[in-house]
């Protein structure tokens, strides 16, 4: 977080360190009809997915884990970053921009994770991060939650993504507080960032309750 004094007499501030953003992100893909654009997302969508669950090959996999650095996060935001939360489409755009963003700043998210772990005991357990986690085990962990999505339960999958969030916004909070004397502004938007996580973290649980009940398209 931002903040370069601290209060005279109290501790050294904190470092500068990343505000964790929404990983919803906010993609527009505009100039397209939006009812072709739903039904290429949901076309697209059922097609990725089915596709993965058939397969036992560990290369279509691996293809389908990497589909943001291969086709680019511009190219996916198009496809689904304007589906709704509560279908298939808007589930996979959370679950990849997710992975995204750990895959780009590990450190951050580890060191976020750590500060929200013990608060949340319920969502850690749920989420499966080795503990204590470091920038490698975050990784390892969306990647396995994504994995989930074509090798295992997508409604697991679904789920221990909304328990990484939970517990990512709790970190975020955390870290508010302890910014709040020394940079009030840098501390506001890591409120607003443990907000959206925790939006976030519902979306995708109840994702997952549809995905159960057969209703997520």
């Amino acid at each position: 977080m931002s903040g370069s004094g601290g209060v005279p007499g109290g501790p050294a501030p904190r470092p500068r360190r990343p505000v964790l953003v929404d990983p919803t992100g906010d993609w527009h893909s505009g100039g397209v009809d939006p009812a072709l654009r739903a039904q290429v997302a949901h076309a697209t969508a059922a097609a990725l997915v089915t596709r993965g669950r058939a397969s036992a090959d560990p290369a279509v996999l691996a293809r389908l884990l990497a589909l943001v650095e291969t086709e680019g996060l511009d190219v996916v935001a198009g496809l689904w970053a304007d589906s709704p939360s509560d279908s298939l489409p808007g589930a996979l755009w959370r679950l990849y921009v997710l992975r995204e963003w750990v895959r780009r700043d590990p450190a951050t998210i580890a060191d976020r994770y750590r500060q929200g772990l013990h608060a949340a005991p319920v969502d850690d357990a749920v989420a499966g991060v080795a503990a204590p986690p470091g920038p490698a085990d975050v990784r390892d962990a969306v990647d396995a939650v994504l994995s989930g999505v074509y090798t295992g339960d997508l409604a697991v999958a679904l789920e221990r993504a909304a328990a990484f969030c939970r517990v990512l916004a709790t970190g975020a909070a955390f870290d508010a507080d302890h910014l709040d004397l020394v940079d009030p502004r840098g501390a506001d938007r890591q409120t607003r960032g443990a907000s959206s996580l925790r939006r976030t973290a519902d979306e995708l649980a109840h994702a997952g309750e549809l995905w159960r009940a057969g209703r997520l398209e």
